[in-house]
Formats: C-alpha cells, structure tokens, sequence
C-alpha cells in the first residue's frame, strides 16, 4: 500500500450516515475506488481499525483511505521542467510549444511525462502521469497532473482554463463560436466543424488589435481536439502561425495558442488555487507593435 493517506471528518450535523453513502457524496470518491480499497489491507480506517462499508458513521468521526500503490512506467527521460506549482497532491507545469505532453508513436521519449518520470527517480515519487488537461505539441502553457487516483477524478471537469490566442484579421468584439466538431473524413487528427460533429463552444473577447492580428482570451464552454483552432478557422479567423488550419507561418512558426491560466478547488484542502503562465516570446513579440 501507499504512504499516501486522505482523511475526512464527518461533519459534526450529521447524526448517523453509511460509511459508503459518506464516501460516495461527501468524500466524493467512486465506486471503483471503495472496492479498490476494501480489498487492501488497512484500505478504509476508523480510529485505526478497519470500517466497513456497511458501518455507520456519527458527525465528528474521522474516516482514513490509505491510497493504493501507484505506478509509472513512462520511460525516464532528462529535460526541463518548469514548475509552477507542486504539493502532495498535484503538479503544475509550463509547458513550452514543440514539447508532447505524452508519449505516442511519433514521440516517445521527448515529452512533458518522460521528462516527469526522470525527476520522479531523483525525488523518490512513484506515480502514473495524469494529465487533467492536454495541451497539443505546438500549443504552450499549463498542464496540470494529478498524482493520484482521487485527485484526478476530483480536478476532472472542475477545473476553468483561460487561453489566449492570435488570431488572423480583425476581432473587434467579443463573441461566442457555437459549431459542432467532428474529426475531417480521411485524417487522423484534423477537425471540421459540421452539423453531424460534437456540440462544440468557445468564448472570446479581444485584449489587443495589431498589424491586422487579434490577441483574443479564450474560454471553452465545452472541450474538444483543436476546438480553439477549428473554431478561429471556421469564421475566417485562422491562428497565426496554424498553417493545419490556414494559418500563415510568416510571423510565427508555431499556432499562436497559450493556456494562460487555470483555476481549480483543491480537492483535499478545499482552497481556491489559480496559476498563472506568462505569454512566450513568440507571442509577445508577434502582438508588439
């Protein structure tokens, strides 16, 4: 078993409760995790004995998951890490465009997990890389990795990101992109907007106009492969430097795309936490005038 332990106290209103109601709608943990646990030794405590599923709790009383051993297997490779944030719990980084946050065919042993997993061997951490959100090779900015099981399924869907982006032409006003995405007929990874795609939604608003580029913050209503790029692309709008999607590669060599910020709970001490990822040069250096 893991070293790592979670510990939630019952609140003191509540008179009687079922361990497993109290683990599934206070402590939010899955399904899959109790029988997980019920089948490790010391997996679910009370007091520091075993507490069954079926056993009631009263209000004050402190329930204890001793998190199950977890595992890396992603090859380790040296490289550069910029870290923005880091605890028990989870990690934060800043990714720089041309780095895959993953391995894949194409890339095995250059991206932000291999890179990961060689500080793991020098910390003494052993954990699978889960990345909450995913950014593309050529897109820079903030990944955010759980180190756990539960930490991942706690920061899923619960957490804001803002991106910031630079468009082709002029944005004037800000708006809202409502198309549906589906991967284009004879790709592998090409989007197109098209009515039989997923619902797909994307807020802008424009922060800088310059040599007929726009400097947009993004927000998504919904999250897709390449939606920002898609959806810029769909109203004529391509990003700089998107060449996929009908970008020019003139002032920048890479999509003009960067996750500038997230914001999420923290699932274990219930504190508001925002991190924040400064514009790369390349960016800066396309908006100045």
């Amino acid at each position: 078993m893991s070293d790592k332990v979670l510990k939630f106290t019952v609140p003191e209103e509540i008179d009687t409760i079922k361990a497993r109601t109290f683990l599934r709608k206070y402590c939010n943990v899955s399904a899959r995790m109790i029988a997980r646990l019920k089948r490790e030794k010391d997996g679910i405590l009370r007091e520091g004995k075993i507490l069954r599923t079926i056993d009631t709790l009263k209000g004050g009383e402190v329930v204890e998951l001793r998190l199950p051993e977890d595992t890396n297997s992603v090859v380790a490779v040296e490289g550069d890490l910029n870290i923005l944030f880091e605890d028990n719990y989870i990690i934060v980084f800043d990714k720089p465009a041309g780095t895959p946050v993953h391995p894949t065919k194409i890339h095995q042993l250059n991206t932000l997990a291999n890179f990961l997993s060689y500080r793991q061997q020098q910390t003494g951490e052993n954990y699978t890389f889960r990345a909450i959100n995913r950014l593309d090779k050529d897109t820079s900015g903030i990944v955010v990795v759980a180190k756990d099981k539960y930490t991942a399924k706690a920061l899923f869907d619960n957490i804001s990101k803002v991106y910031y982006a630079v468009c082709e032409g002029i944005i004037d006003s800000a708006g809202t992109i409502d198309k549906p995405i589906r991967l284009l007929e004879g790709h592998t990874i090409q989007r197109t907007t098209a009515d039989d795609g997923a619902r797909s939604v994307t807020h802008y608003k424009p922060l800088k106009i310059v040599n007929n580029h726009t400097l947009l913050e993004v927000t998504l209503e919904t999250g897709h492969t390449h939606q920002i790029r898609c959806h810029f692309s769909s109203i004529g709008h391509s990003l700089a430097g998107d060449d996929m999607y009908g970008g020019s590669r003139e002032c920048i060599t890479r999509q003009a795309l960067h996750c500038g910020s997230v914001t999420f709970t923290h699932p274990i001490t219930k504190e508001e936490i925002t991190v924040v990822s400064k514009l790369p040069d390349d960016i800066k250096k396309l908006i100045e005038e």
